[in-house]
């Protein structure tokens, strides 16, 4: 990947970019950058709107920090891989970690789906775009993965595309080497969707149902029970690994 700029502070800014360009900065904007990081104008920050690319902008304002003004371009937008990451809801909290580290994985979309034995319900779309964006803040990312709506495990079966490869983790399925399983599945050219399911696990007709379709791996993550959010973890390191992105960039930064 591109060398990118952690040191200088980095604001995602729903506006067009572009040099000579201005964006007024909201009420929690500014606070954030006048009262929390307690810059004034003048000073220097990083902008992305996840269309335009990067960007360096200059604060500006008499009394608090009121606009951006757009200096120069910083990095040219990307293009996440087509890495669809499809979830049984958890609680907030690990909720808020899973999206998190799914953003930080590349995943282009974050699909909640509802199961047989999902406990939660209720996604509050909003809190998960929040995280969206705060994650890509913080680890230089320019593309902004989209939050779909829920919608049942059914429903979404039925409306994939068939060439897509999917990839759902199943504490059932024999345990063998993942990776090795993986491998021969060539490439994330044609798009892979990852489910993980709930903490009850799949129902027997949900299973015979994502087995049936067109092209489906079963995956095990080895010998011991993961919770969901850490199968997340999990299972989007190991397809970025063998069929993603990850093999593509000579050098990654952490974060």
């Amino acid at each position: 990947m591109p060398d990118t700029d952690f040191r200088s502070p980095r604001l995602y800014v729903d506006a067009p970019l572009a040099a000579g360009g201005r964006v007024p900065l909201d009420r929690d904007q500014a606070n954030y950058l006048g009262n929390v990081l307690r810059l004034g104008s003048g000073a220097k920050v990083l902008v992305f709107n996840g269309r335009d690319g990067e960007w360096l902008a200059a604060i500006a304002g008499r009394k608090r920090p009121e606009h951006l003004d757009i200096v120069a371009e910083t990095r040219a937008q990307d293009r996440l891989p087509d890495l669809r990451y499809v979830f049984a809801p958890l609680k907030h909290a690990r909720l808020d970690y899973m999206v998190q580290k799914a953003v930080e994985m590349g995943v282009c979309t974050l699909q909640p789906v509802l199961t047989r034995f999902t406990q939660v319900t209720r996604v509050n779309g909003e809190r998960m775009r929040a995280n969206v964006i705060e994650a890509a803040e913080q680890c230089g990312i320019l593309s902004l993965a989209r939050v779909e709506e829920p919608v049942t495990l059914e429903r979404w079966l039925g409306g994939r595309a068939p060439e897509r490869l999917l990839v759902f983790c199943d504490e059932a399925a024999p345990v063998a080497n993942p990776a090795a399983a993986l491998a021969p599945m060539g490439s994330a050219a044609r798009g892979v969707d990852v489910l993980v399911g709930p903490e009850g696990g799949f129902a027997e007709d949900e299973r015979t149902n994502l087995l049936g379709q067109p092209l489906t791996l079963r995956l095990s993550l080895g010998p011991r029970i993961l919770r969901a959010d850490t199968a997340a973890v999990a299972v989007l390191a190991l397809v970025q690994t063998v069929l993603g992105d990850w093999t593509q960039s000579e050098k990654h930064a952490t974060r």
